[in-house]
């Protein structure tokens, strides 16, 4: 793959002080964080290692990733881990992708609210699927699930979604046989729909009466229990988009979409086209215009100035410690391990391999570094003759490595 000739990372070198300086006073500690964690990401700022090549002396010298979760370029090796684990854990049996999506006048008291607004789209999605799937007149079953929390949409606008992957059946209620849900149909999406919406607004109207929501700007009037009111009346009768996409083709295909999705961020170095006088220009798709053009002409090019770019991709800052990532029924935590043997046992369907020991939270990350590269895998390979590379130093933050590549003199003797 062609590496981008510019990154997010130079967008926020060049532009990001200025735009921390005429913002002073409105970005979160947790946003200036993000900023200055994807600028010093793999540079001298965090330190690195030195690697030779045990056969033509050849040396890399490598600086540390950040690790920070919003980094375009530091989830790769994140993803990879964690499904490693989810690989143990795929059933022999159809999965389902459902997405839920919260209303555009929802989403603006999502932004004030971030951690309790995203906490109840997870909690209202996953108790909708529970709930009609442990109706006989459906399912009838337990299931299990897993939620991925995205909050963008393609041109980086604010969009709060959950992408829900699910086994295509569940656990009879006296825990004695699996129940395999129709082919090809999961659970309807108007039912779906309707109860999500039921669920989510109730349970928002919960919290702004327990006094845990926050308003300013053009919403500080909604802290009037009328004027709130009002703004959630005419989304109890508006339809809330609930989409059920096909099945997937296989545990493979389950996979190849959870690389793509678990970790991604709000938008990926390789959607960047230009950085220049005008601003910044990156690819979005537009799926208004998807089906009524020809080709890929749905997929447009989009210029924004740095100040709007960088506002844009701060909105996704997710508040610390938040989970995005997160398991439900039969895959919570708790119990995973021992439903799916049970499961595995009621199909006749061998035993998973053996998770890896200490496996870690998905949201975790943690910087690059020489150890890290001991500890997960070999250096990449010499890039000169294809050798094997051995760390031969490390260097702290700031500092500079003391190995220099070593220029190789031939002299000829011409007498």
């Amino acid at each position: 793959m062609v590496r981008p000739s510019f990154e997010v990372a130079d967008v926020l070198r060049i532009h990001g002080d200025a735009y921390a300086r005429a913002h002073a006073g409105h970005l979160s500690l947790g946003q200036l964080k993000v900023m200055s964690a994807i600028r010093a990401c793999r540079t001298a700022t965090l330190g690195g290692h030195v690697t030779r090549c045990d056969d033509c002396d050849h040396i890399e010298i490598a600086y540390n990733s950040c690790g920070n979760r919003h980094c375009p370029k530091c989830q790769g090796a994140a993803a990879r881990d964690w499904l490693a684990n989810r690989q143990a854990e795929l059933l022999p049996v159809p999965y389902y992708h459902v997405v839920f999506t919260l209303p555009a006048a929802i989403g603006a008291i999502a932004f004030q609210n971030k951690a309790a607004v995203y906490d109840l789209l997870f909690k209202a999605a996953s108790e909708t699927l529970i709930t009609i799937a442990a109706d006989p007149r459906h399912l009838g079953a337990r299931i299990g699930l897993t939620a991925v929390l995205h909050t963008w949409g393609s041109a980086l606008t604010h969009h709060p979604h959950v992408h829900i992957i699910v086994p295509g059946g569940g656990l009879s209620p006296d825990g004695s046989r699996w129940i395999a849900s129709r082919p090809g149909f999961f659970l309807p999406v108007r039912v779906l729909s309707r109860l999500f919406r039921r669920l989510f607004l109730n349970k928002l109207t919960t919290l702004h009466q327990a006094g845990r929501l926050t308003y300013f700007g053009d919403l500080a009037t909604l802290t009037d229990k009328r004027l709130f009111d009002a703004r959630l009346a005419p989304l109890r009768r508006a339809e809330w988009v609930v989409y059920a996409k096909r099945p997937f083709a296989g545990p493979k295909a389950v996979l190849a979409y959870l690389s793509r999705y678990t970790h991604r961020v709000a938008i990926s170095n390789s959607r960047l086209i230009a950085l220049d006088d005008k601003g910044v220009t990156f690819r979005w798709k537009d799926y208004r215009a998807r089906g009524k053009v020809v080709d890929n002409a749905w997929i447009k090019a989009m210029t924004l100035p740095a100040d709007e770019f960088i506002r844009r991709f701060l909105l996704h800052v997710l508040p610390d410690g938040f989970h995005r990532i997160r398991h439900y029924g039969l895959l919570a935590s708790g119990r995973r391990a021992a439903n799916l043997a049970h499961l595995r046992d009621l199909m006749g369907a061998p035993d998973a391999t053996a998770q890896a020991p200490g496996e870690a939270h998905a949201d975790e990350t943690v910087a690059t570094s020489a150890e890290a590269i001991m500890d997960h895998g070999s250096p990449p390979a010499c890039p000169c003759c294809g050798g094997h590379m051995t760390i031969v130093e490390t260097f702290a933050r700031g500092a500079a490595p003391r190995t220099r590549r070593t220029v190789i003199t031939i002299r000829i003797d011409t007498s």
